[in-house]
């Protein structure tokens, strides 16, 4: 399935002082454990218990600091002591949002606990993902869970193994590929190669599991990383500090030692929401989801060493969405469902009715008020297929191609803005409203 944009998140937190932080340790014999992540967007979503409350965090090799949001019902349930303010800044146009550091919390992912974790929590109501992922996210961990652990990455199964670094052995692989790491502010990176005008050009990037784009790279004239002529201005999704926008184009090649991706997408974004990013002057971009998710990763940070061998996403055509329409699950909508039900009657009530044997078959009809998201429109290309139809950004959508919008998670409704080129898209939309029909057809940029 393609997957809809969204931003992976790079944090850079003020001030930058190191601090005690407890380590995580497996609770058994063995000293591993295996645990289910749901994939969205590219997205590894994790089940994580925080001083006992059980919650969803985002798995994300690109944070440093274990940061928790959202959490405006639970805050009593979860005994956060509020210590020094902070003040964080991410990717996007806005300003820095302001967090309390924590210590001393309990943290528990499957049998892995830490005793002493710290967290960075974030008081803002308009730091939600929620409704650009339609699940409940409350919080993103990374270093403080790779750094113990040689972690292993089964996307395809969508499953997470974890091994105490010691008691791990690695088998022998003639298909898998080793890359050294390198770190930086605790953040990993890989060296690739990217082919751009015919050539070939090393480029640094983070390993970025926190965003579920392919691959962003920033502009940089003499090493020759631009874009080629052929691109288009898009949205590129949501950082911390706001929205992310960029020019997005195609390479010819993307190169990890042996391992060669072909007509990948890149995203270069714009220098206002980068420039925290660029801070570490060696680094040329990002690596994602879209790209690590086509293999199965592992990765070892006490070895500064990540290890990868193709899955059954390798071969997986890149895609991107040719609507204009970003969506989001904003708010609920009532939705009058039909239920029609049949039963037995001995003596005919005025209903429509047939004879069956002895008894007689009374066919009702009725309705029932559901609870159901509201999926919104969030975000319009400029001059796209969709606003040139007609739509507006607050539009709801109702209906696709004829069926219900309810029918569908946001994940699975996206997907049809990333079908092929002159696929026919009918909305049925509610606005201030006014119920109102709209129809284009997806158009390839690229």
């Amino acid at each position: 399935m393609k997957k809809v944009v969204f931003v992976l998140i790079c944090l850079f937190i003020l001030p930058l002082e190191i601090l005690s932080q407890g380590n995580f340790i497996i609770q058994n014999k063995r000293k591993s454990d295996k645990i289910r992540f749901q994939l969205i967007n590219n997205l590894m979503i994790i089940p994580v218990k925080v001083n006992g409350v059980e919650m969803s965090f985002i798995l994300d090799t690109g944070v440093s600091k274990t940061i928790l949001f959202n959490i405006f019902n639970l805050e009593e349930t979860l005994n956060i002591k509020n210590a020094q303010e902070i003040a964080i800044r991410g990717l996007g146009e806005g300003a820095s949002v302001e967090a309390l550091h924590s210590k001393n919390n309990i943290v528990e992912i499957g049998e892995a606990l830490n005793i002493n974790q710290e967290l960075y929590v974030v008081y803002n109501s308009n730091l939600n993902f929620a409704p650009r992922l339609g699940i409940p996210i409350h919080g993103i961990i990374g270093y403080d869970f790779f750094k113990d652990f040689v972690v292993e990455i089964y996307y395809s199964s969508k499953s997470l193994k974890f091994h105490e670094p010691e008691k791990y052995k690695y088998s022998n692989c003639k298909k898998c590929e080793s890359v050294l790491l390198d770190f930086h502010n605790k953040k990993p990176y890989i060296t690739v190669l990217v082919t751009i005008d015919g050539r070939e050009i090393p480029v640094k990037l983070l390993i970025d599991s926190g965003g579920s784009d392919s691959l962003w790279l920033f502009e940089d004239a003499e090493l020759g990383l631009i874009p080629s002529d052929n691109n288009f201005t898009d949205f590129l999704g949501y950082g911390l500090s706001g929205s992310v926008y960029g020019k997005r184009t195609r390479l010819k090649s993307l190169s990890i030692n042996n391992f060669v991706l072909e007509n990948v997408n890149v995203a270069f974004p714009e220098d206002a929401s980068i420039l925290f990013a660029k801070q570490h002057e060696a680094r040329n971009g990002s690596l994602a989801g879209n790209i690590l998710k086509r293999f199965h990763v592992v990765l070892d940070y006490e070895k500064s060493l990540i290890r990868l061998k193709k899955n059954r996403f390798f071969k997986e055509h890149f895609s991107y969405n040719k609507s204009g329409i970003e969506l989001e699950q904003n708010g609920i909508r009532l939705v009058a469902e039909k239920n029609s039900i049949s039963r037995l009657l001995s003596l005919d009530d005025g209903n429509e009715v047939v004879k069956k044997g002895d008894a007689r078959v009374v066919y009702e009809t009725n309705y029932k008020l559901s609870v159901k998201p509201a999926f919104t429109i969030i975000e319009l290309r400029k001059d796209s297929p969709a606003e040139r139809a007609g739509l507006e950004v607050g539009d709801i959508i109702l209906k696709i191609n004829n069926k219900e919008s309810f029918q569908f998670s946001l994940q699975e409704l996206t997907h049809y803005f990333y079908g092929k080129e002159g696929d026919r898209i009918r909305l049925k939309v509610e606005r201030l409203g006014e119920i109102l029909d709209f129809e284009f057809k997806l158009e390839s940029l690229l």
